[in-house]
């Protein structure tokens, strides 16, 4: 995997999006983390849909984990309307970036290790 400076930082990172306090919760921004890594293919999360994300931000969260250049302004205008801060909706960006983006580098690393796919063990 990664050597032990890079982990150390993964995870400093990791926690300071998903566990200081902010505007969300820190269980919502372990559900969006998890439903977006979910989209990203980490192993073992097959069960995103009982994650619970409320329904009024899991369309924003999936646009971000798997087409973020496609995110508008009209997408963060709706939040806003629905009754989300502007740090909220940073926080719940973050969170989905961070969860499809370690996904993402888990599947790279496995790769280079050699590991096969979840879908192709089966």
């Amino acid at each position: 995997m990664m050597n032990d400076r890079h982990t150390e930082s993964m995870q400093r990172m990791v926690d300071a999006i998903l566990t200081t306090p902010g505007d969300t919760k820190t269980a919502l921004r372990r559900a969006i983390e998890a439903r977006a890594a979910a989209y990203g293919g980490r192993p073992g999360q097959e069960k995103a849909s009982e994650v619970e994300v409320p329904a009024n931000l899991t369309t924003y969260v999936d646009k971000v984990a798997l087409h973020a250049y496609k995110t508008t302004d009209a997408d963060i205008e709706k939040l806003l309307q629905a009754g989300y801060s502007e740090d909220a909706i940073f926080e719940i960006t973050l969170s989905a970036a961070l969860g499809a983006g370690r996904a993402r580098l888990e599947r790279g690393l496995a790769a280079l290790k050699g590991e096969k796919d979840e879908a192709e063990k089966r």
